[in-house]
C-alpha cells in the first residue's frame, strides 16, 4: 500500500506551525488510539501512520528533508521506504497513555520538580535565491527569557526559598472523583508547579525569569530550498529544574528572482532571440546564478518554444554543493513587431524564394487537413 503524504494524515498544510503540528497530531491520536477501538486493526494502522507523520514534521530538520525530497531523500538513507524510526505507538501504549491524553497527562506519574526543556523559538528570515545559491552569514536580534540573575531562576526573594504547595501537597495536582473515572486537574494555588513562593524576587516578580535581547549568529547553508528552517540548539528559553534549553528554529524565505525561477534544484529561464538568430543559429550568453556569464550556441533552425539545458549550473545539493542541478533555457523567437518597407521587400524575397519543405510543421499542418476538404 502506497504511503500518504504526511500532511493529509495529519490535516495540515505545508505551512503549519510546529504548534498547529503538535495540535492536529493530539487531536486525531485521540480519534484512532488503540485504546479506544480495542482489535480494531484498521485503527491501530492509523494510530502508526499518524505517529509516523507527527515524527517527521514535528521535527524541523526532518521536516525540512520531507519538503524537499518527499519518502526519498538520497543523502540521508532513507530510500523507498521512507523515513523511519517510528517503533509501535512511539512510546504512547497502554491504559495510562490513553488516561493521560483525556486527562491532561501525568497522572500519579507526574512529576512538576522533574527537568523540563525550554520552549522552542521561531525566527522567519528573507534572503536572494543568490544568497540561497552561494550560502551566507546572517544574523539577527532576538528577544528570549533567560533564568533571573538575581535570584537564580527560583523566583524567590534571595535569602528565601519556595515552599510546599498546601493545596496540592506538592504534587501540581488536584485529583477529584472516583474509582475508574478520576478526574485531573492542574492545581490553581501553583499553575501545576507544585511550590509556592511568600517572597517574591524582585528583579523578576517571582517569574524566575527576565527578557534579554541576544543575537543569533550562523550560516546558511548553499542550496537550501523556501521554507526549509535551520535548527541553532539550545539557543531558545531556558530550562526549568535544571532541563536542557529549548531550540531556536530559523525559517529561510527565498525571494522571487527576476530572471531565473527555481525548480528543486533545477532553475528555469526564458531567453528571447530574434528570428534572425533562430534560423541562422547564434552563440550567446546567458547569465547563471553561480558562474556569471556562459556562451551556448543556438543550433540553426531552432524553434520558439524549444528547451536547452546547461548542465551543472542550476542549484547545489544542500548537504552537497558539489551536486548541482541544470539550468534549463526556454527558446522565445521574438518577431519584430514594426519594419520598414526595404525590410518587407527582403523578407517577401526571402519568402518567395522558399519551396515550402523548409517549414516542416506547415507541411505537416497542410497534409491533416487537406482531406477535410
Amino acid at each position: 500500500m502506497a504511503k500518504r503524504d504526511y500532511y493529509e494524515v495529519l490535516g495540515v498544510d505545508k505551512n503549519a506551525s510546529v504548534d498547529d503540528i503538535k495540535k492536529a497530531y493530539r487531536k486525531k491520536a485521540k480519534e484512532c488510539h488503540p485504546d479506544l477501538h480495542p482489535n480494531d486493526k484498521n485503527a491501530e494502522e492509523k494510530f502508526k501512520e499518524l505517529n509516523e507523520a507527527n515524527e517527521v514534521l514535528s521535527d524541523p530538520d526532518k521536516k525540512a528533508r520531507y519538503d524537499q525530497f518527499g519518502f526519498n531523500d538520497p543523502m540521508a538513507g532513507m530510500g523507498g521506504s521512507g523515513f523511519s524510526g517510528f517503533e509501535g505507538f512511539g512510546g504512547m501504549g497502554g491504559f495510562e497513555s490513553i488516561f493521560d491524553m483525556f486527562t491532561g497527562g501525568g497522572g500519579m506519574r507526574h512529576n512538576p520538580n522533574a527537568p523540563q526543556a525550554g520552549q522552542d523559538l521561531q525566527h522567519t528570515i528573507y534572503i536572494t535565491l543568490a544568497e540561497a545559491a552561494k550560502g551566507i552569514e546572517k544574523s539577527f536580534d532576538f528577544y528570549r527569557r533567560e533564568n533571573c540573575e538575581t535570584c537564580n531562576g527560583s523566583g524567590a526573594k534571595p535569602g528565601t526559598s519556595k515552599e510546599t504547595c498546601s493545596t496540592c501537597h506538592g504534587s501540581g495536582q488536584i485529583r477529584s472523583g472516583g474509582g475508574f473515572f478520576v478526574q485531573i486537574r492542574t492545581c490553581p494555588n501553583c499553575n501545576g508547579s507544585g511550590q509556592t513562593i511568600k517572597e517574591k524576587c524582585s528583579s523578576c516578580n517571582g517569574s524566575g525569569s527576565i527578557k534579554k535581547k541576544r543575537t543569533a549568529n550562523f550560516k546558511v547553508p548553499a542550496g537550501i530550498d523556501n521554507g526549509q528552517s535551520i535548527s541553532l540548539r539550545g539557543q531558545g528559553e531556558p530550562g526549568t529544574n535544571g532541563g536542557p534549553n529549548g531550540n531556536l528554529y530559523v525559517r529561510v524565505m527565498i525571494e522571487k528572482h527576476k530572471v531565473f525561477e527555481r525548480d528543486g534544484l533545477n532553475l528555469h529561464m526564458s531567453v528571447p532571440i530574434s528570428f534572425t538568430q533562430a534560423a541562422l543559429g547564434a552563440e550567446i550568453e546567458v547569465p547563471t546564478i553561480l558562474d556569471g556569464k556562459v556562451k551556448h550556441k543556438i543550433p540553426e533552425g531552432t524553434q520558439n518554444d524549444a528547451q536547452v539545458k546547461l548542465k551543472g549550473y542550476g542549484m547545489p545539493y544542500i548537504n552537497n554543493p558539489k551536486i548541482k542541478g541544470d539550468l534549463i533555457l526556454h527558446i522565445k523567437v521574438e518577431i519584430p513587431k514594426k519594419i520598414n518597407e526595404k525590410q518587407k521587400k527582403l523578407l517577401r524575397d526571402f519568402e518567395n524564394s522558399l519551396t515550402g519543405k523548409e517549414y516542416e510543421g506547415r507541411k505537416s499542418f497542410l497534409d491533416k487537413i487537406k482531406d477535410l476538404f
